[in-house]
């Protein structure tokens, strides 16, 4: 039974790595740094599909329109693009103090930030598609390249066991460990490759025990064996994080934040809408040590009491895409701003003090 259920995933495979083997036309480009919908390969491996995914935005062919967006978290519409704007924060009692202000502390052209992730000396990981790189910024804003050759990373995430875990967005895209060693978590599907899914890689979080719940046009799970299952009905997501006690997962839908209950396997039951966001949709998420969850998007950083309180807005200049705590005694939260055109994109990090503390028994 073994050998059969590796020659299924072998068979289904084949015309993906037939289609890989093509060359690009004129003026098309592939490989690391372009996102999968992007590459002109994209389509011929869609074909080969066992279960090809539904047309999506009524676009033409297999994968629809919305699969061939380009993916740097969600981006806040355009009309939030034209920043930087006039913000003020007002108190979140014992989240931040009035009339903080957010300070840039580091700026690069291109998709080259997502999915950031706080370190133990106060510093950040930050994802960059462009460049296939994971990129290392001191906690006096000092960068250096930390990880090479990722395959268009896109997200972040370590664990309480200091695993780093990357989602790798290039046509066949794939969930990798980094740290403590560098092999790959997850690939496929239901005997597919993850294209087959549709759409883009989106964000992860990694569990203690070696699992990662990961985004892509629905929420899945990738079990330590590297077995992936879907989970969740009705759900448009983005950003996912788990609770501090990790008996929560947490998953943007659409302009509400789903929960779902954590099983001893990994599984989730009890799906429900936790809390309903005002003013947009959510991105990118992460927790403080009181269980509060923090999701960005078009307006700023919304905030959530681990009740399901909607608790305020910290704004800030320009939409954001993905946020952590770091930082002097992880008392900092970091956001990353990411807008412009496709081929003309900008890149920056900005911080602001927080009363509220990250949660220190992981990264994020």
């Amino acid at each position: 039974m073994k050998s059969k259920g590796m020659l299924t995933i072998a068979l289904g495979f084949f015309g993906a790595m037939a289609a890989l083997s093509q060359a690009p036309g004129p003026g098309q480009r592939q490989g690391p740094g372009v996102q999968g919908p992007q590459d002109p390969r994209y389509q011929a491996v869609i074909a080969a599909c066992k279960n090809p995914p539904p047309a999506r935005g009524g676009g033409p062919g297999p994968g629809g329109a919305a699969a061939q967006g380009q993916n740097r978290g969600t981006a806040p519409p355009p009309a939030v693009q034209q920043g930087p704007r006039e913000y003020t924060v007002t108190e979140i009692p014992g989240v931040i103090a009035a009339g903080q202000q957010w300070k840039t502390i580091w700026k690069a052209a291109g998709n080259v930030a997502d999915g950031i992730v706080g370190t133990k000396d106060g510093g950040l990981l930050i994802a960059q598609n462009d460049n296939s790189a994971v990129l290392k910024l001191d906690k006096d804003g000092k960068a250096s390249v930390a990880y090479k050759d990722t395959n268009t990373g896109g997200s972040l995430s370590m664990n309480s066991k200091d695993a780093l875990f990357v989602a790798e967005r290039a046509l066949n895209p794939a969930i990798w460990q980094l740290v403590p060693q560098r092999k790959m978590l997850a690939n496929s599907y239901q005997g597919d490759p993850l294209d087959c899914i549709g759409g883009v890689l989106n964000d992860l979080t990694a569990d203690s025990k070696g699992g990662v719940y990961f985004t892509m046009g629905g929420l899945f799970y990738a079990s330590p064996a590297g077995v992936v299952t879907r989970y969740g009905e009705n759900l448009r997501t983005n950003g996912v994080i788990l609770s501090p006690d990790e008996k929560t997962l947490y998953v943007t839908n659409g302009q509400t934040l789903a929960a779902f209950d954590i099983q001893a396997d990994g599984s989730l039951k009890n799906q429900r809408e936790f809390v309903a966001f005002q003013g947009g949709g959510g991105d990118g998420a992460t927790v403080d040590s009181a269980g509060r969850i923090y999701v960005t998007g078009g307006s700023g950083v919304q905030v959530a009491g681990p009740d399901g309180k909607y608790l305020g807005l910290i704004p800030t200049p320009r939409g954001v895409i993905s946020t952590a705590f770091s930082g002097p005694d992880k008392k900092t939260l970091y956001a990353v701003v990411s807008y412009g055109p496709r081929d003309s994109l900008q890149a920056e990090i900005i911080a602001i003090p927080m009363i509220a503390q990250g949660y220190k028994g992981r990264a994020k």
